[in-house]
């Protein structure tokens, strides 16, 4: 494929190419200042490049093209029904030529067209504009004064990837400058040029009134060649510019100054101030005017490279004694993070030991011990405390969080990956695909939620614990909750409130998978392909906590409900009615009963959440889920 783009059909982006730019108009179409720009960058483009019509783009070619990195020029013919899924699913920059944020895209002509200050940055366009800004991986802006006149709107696009480009000039102009140099370098100037645009902004009627007031010999010029245009510069005395809103880097100064024309311009000339322009050294002016094609390029194959760096973490205690997979819920996270983070709450077991010898070998290994008082009435507390300290020392652009019971699989680490470059930019965490054995890998739970916040964006203010509204506090002072979290969920931590998050379970798919429960074939049929397609497209997550049952009805013997108890501020005695498993106390449960129990729900159940007796006359249905086999 030729790099020189061409227009496109309107069915796909071709896959030969690697940048798809996105303009209202190309040079082919109109020669205006913004169109030749474009042009000079993408003759200078090391990459095969793309064009489309802004009035083209569609949700079934940003689909056709969502792998390629797209630039979108001036994109006034784009339907805004489609910045969302852009912003969500789209590796893309802006080169912004003037104000969008604005319906005039002038905040001087919307003033003089409505008699009163722009104020469209508090409207629906402006915010629309500003999100699909926020969203891009780097804005590239026409003159200081454009991009600060942004900030000022909207400081927020401060945090982006800011440069100022300036107006592009291609070989073929700088081929021409060098001939009409050495045509009139012995000619004698004369006469003044007045652009003739019969926009209001231009301010032709002023330009021509200025030399008439100063009797200056002049000619208007509109709608001529490119070539001669230049001509009539190289010849005249000088060229007078008078815009009547701000420009942002209007391309005939420019080339005015280049081939040596005196100028009178005015302050709305929005680069006329900046060091480049205002030297008396042609030569600095040209250096930093033929090095845009390369800076732009440079930054868009950084865009293009650009992979976010990710950060998991994990906590553990007496994770041997207690059976827990840790070792192999590390090696998975080392498969595809930059950092992991483990905070051990001071194992008597051996974990630490293993944990801190293991850091000491894998630079990427960051293992630290946050010691509590376990023997706390309120100890369960300390678990979100536990994962708050561990995402804590997190350092990446993303975290990902993983209990030490959980493991991923290779196949998934580049989805991963994929998915943290492509991060929804309206969100700060997406949850995805839990796959949770019951008794074998052979039997996926269907009785549980499928999903589990899992990647997030480092935002400080994101942290683990009990949210504000279900905080109580004992006789003590001392902080439990009440029913409705396990004491580790996200939450801001200046309010206290749930971190709210993107998620691949629709509505439909929970209805679907209540019915299944309940008996319905059909409706169990339809989920299971439902998940199937997540756990094939989705990076997903393998959870052990119920594939040994009879290690984890042991733990709930010897652990859990001290743990609730403890959560929740209750009081359970060890009785028939409050033993979910047996339905008798725990004190008269041996090991042996507790195995028989674990082969007998692995055999006659798919799953079962211990908040009331066994129903074996109803066992609860399972998902047959097709896994690719854990190392791929």
């Amino acid at each position: 494929m030729n790099k020189k783009s061409f227009f496109p059909g309107p069915a796909s982006i071709p896959e030969d190419c690697d940048v798809v730019f996105v303009a209202d108009m190309f040079a082919s179409d109109y020669e205006g200042g913004a169109e030749l720009t474009t042009e000079a960058l993408i003759e200078a483009s090391p990459f095969n490049v793309f064009k489309v019509h802004s009035k083209d783009v569609s949700m079934s070619l940003l689909q056709s093209g969502h792998q390629k990195h797209w630039v979108f020029g001036n994109f006034t013919g784009v339907n805004p029904e489609l910045y969302p899924s852009i912003v969500a699913n789209m590796s893309y920059s802006i080169l912004e030529y003037d104000f969008k944020f604005c319906k005039y895209r002038s905040i001087e002509k919307h003033q003089h067209a409505e008699s009163q200050e722009c104020d469209c940055d508090n409207q629906v366009q402006g915010k629309l504009v500003s999100t699909f800004y926020y969203g891009a991986r780097s804005l590239w802006w026409m003159s200081e004064q454009q991009r600060d006149r942004y900030f000022e709107r909207f400081p927020f696009l401060k945090e982006k990837n800011n440069v100022v480009l300036s107006s592009v000039f291609g070989q073929n102009f700088w081929v021409s400058l060098k001939q009409l140099r050495e045509k009139y370098s012995n000619s004698e100037r004369s006469g003044w040029v007045v652009l003739g645009s019969p926009s209001w902004i231009k301010g032709a009627d002023d330009a021509i009134q200025w030399c008439e007031e100063n009797n200056k010999e002049y000619k208007t010029l509109w709608g001529v060649p490119y070539l001669q245009l230049l001509e009539e510069l190289a010849q005249a005395e000088g060229f007078v510019y008078l815009p009547r809103g701000g420009d942002t880097c209007p391309r005939m100064v420019i080339e005015a100054k280049l081939l040596g024309c005196e100028l009178h311009l005015n302050d709305n000339v929005m680069h006329k101030n900046e060091i480049w322009f205002e030297t008396n050294d042609p030569f600095d002016t040209e250096a930093y005017l033929y090095g845009a094609m390369e800076r732009f390029w440079s930054g868009i194959k950084a865009d293009m490279e650009w992979r976010p760096t990710i950060s998991g973490y994990t906590t553990v205690m007496n994770a041997d004694s207690q059976g827990y997979p840790w070792q192999r819920c590390i090696e998975s996270l080392l498969g595809f993070c930059d950092e992991v983070v483990v905070v051990d709450g001071g194992s008597s077991d051996g974990t630490w030991e293993t944990l801190l010898e293991w850091s000491e070998k894998e630079s990427r290994l960051v293992a630290h011990q946050e010691l509590r008082d376990w023997d706390h009435p309120r100890f369960a507390v300390f678990d979100g405390l536990q994962k708050a300290k561990a995402r804590e020392l997190c350092t990446s652009d993303f975290c990902w969080q993983q209990d030490a019971d959980e493991y991923v699989r290779p196949g998934d680490y580049k989805k991963i990956k994929q998915l943290a470059t492509s991060f929804p930019t309206q969100t700060d965490i997406v949850s995805l695909p839990v796959v949770e054995f019951w008794g074998s890998e052979e039997k996926v739970r269907l009785d549980v939620n499928p999903w589990k916040w899992r990647l997030s964006k480092n935002n400080p203010n994101i942290t683990h614990g009990i949210p504000a509204f279900l905080r109580k506090q004992d006789e003590n002072g001392d902080m439990y909750s009440a029913l409705g979290t396990d004491g580790c969920d996200y939450i801001y931590s200046d309010s206290g409130e749930p971190v709210p998050h993107a998620s691949f379970y629709p509505e439909e798919a929970h209805k679907l998978r209540l019915a299944a429960l309940q008996g319905d074939e059909n409706a169990l049929n339809t989920y299971t392909q439902w998940f199937q397609r997540n756990v094939d497209m989705l990076p997903a997550v393998l959870h052990y906590s119920w594939l040994d049952l009879s290690r984890k009805i042991k733990t709930y013997k010897g652990y859990w409900q001290k743990h609730w108890e403890s959560l929740y501020n209750i009081q359970q005695e060890d009785t028939a009615e409050n033993n979910m498993f047996f339905q008798r106390p725990w004190s008269e449960v041996s090991d042996q009963d507790i195995d028989d129990l674990a082969i007998r729900l692995a055999n006659e159940t798919g799953g079962h959440v211990f908040h009331s007796p066994i129903d074996w006359s109803r066992p609860t249905p399972h998902l047959n889920i097709r896994l690719t086999p854990p190392n791929e």
